[in-house]
């Protein structure tokens, strides 16, 4: 899934969400990963243009997306 956070708001938004998760996610930006659930580790990434977020799972990919639905880009 793609997501587009690219605001302070946005990132705190998503933060808040992807920390609720029992699941590990990611996003990937390139040849970087961070952990989806880090506030610091977003805000390291290239923020300008869509992000890619990997859940571990096809099950909890569904949760992720149904959950993030707002952030999709």
């Amino acid at each position: 899934m793609l997501v587009n956070i690219n605001s302070v708001e946005k990132v705190k938004s998503f933060v808040q969400i992807t920390s609720r998760f029992d699941f590990e996610a990611d996003l990937v930006s390139g040849k970087y990963v961070v952990d989806a659930k880090s506030i610091m580790g977003i805000f390291s990434l290239d923020l300008s243009k869509p992000i890619e977020l990997k859940v571990c799972s096809e099950e909890n990919r569904k949760t992720a997306e149904s959950m993030l639905s707002r952030f999709a880009a």
